[in-house]
């Protein structure tokens, strides 16, 4: 009789994760372009599932979670500046009774770099952001990257 119990209980635990739904509704890629020999430009393309958006990079206090990246160079380079991106649209949302920045589809973040020397560069960093539609938001979550530049 346990064995059933057993059984019956990891049948179902097995079915309802087979089930559950994982949300992933932002994909990341990263690249790079080498513009000369001191300096490169990383480039970070959020695909953004249709019906959702991840916050702008300069959200007022008070608001969701702005997407934010940090980027540790090697080998001597040094970020240059701070990361890029066209313009968010904005909106008014009831939750954070707030008007937000935000984006949707794709966007495309830079970073530029200053490189020390001529030797390949390998830059390791993490973008964070929170994603939301129209029903929920989800928990605020890293993308974590790494790009040699040669």
């Amino acid at each position: 009789m346990k064995k059933l119990n057993l059984l019956i209980a990891l049948l179902i635990f097995t079915v309802s994760g087979a089930v559950a739904q994982v949300v992933d509704p932002v994909k990341w890629s990263v690249g790079f372009k080498k513009l000369n020999e001191s300096e490169a430009v990383i480039f970070l393309k959020a695909n953004i599932d249709e019906g959702w958006h991840i916050y702008g990079m300069d959200v007022p206090e008070g608001g969701p979670i702005s997407t934010s990246f940090t980027f540790e160079p090697e080998n001597g380079a040094k970020v240059n500046g701070s990361a890029a991106a066209k313009k968010p649209k904005t909106k008014y949302e009831d939750v954070f009774k707030m008007t937000v920045p935000y984006y949707s589809g794709e966007v495309v973040f830079q970073q530029k770099i200053k490189l020390a020397n001529a030797k390949p560069t390998t830059v390791k960093g993490v973008a964070s952001f929170m994603a939301c539609d129209q029903e929920r938001c989800l928990p605020p979550d890293d993308y974590e990257f790494a790009v040699t530049i040669k």
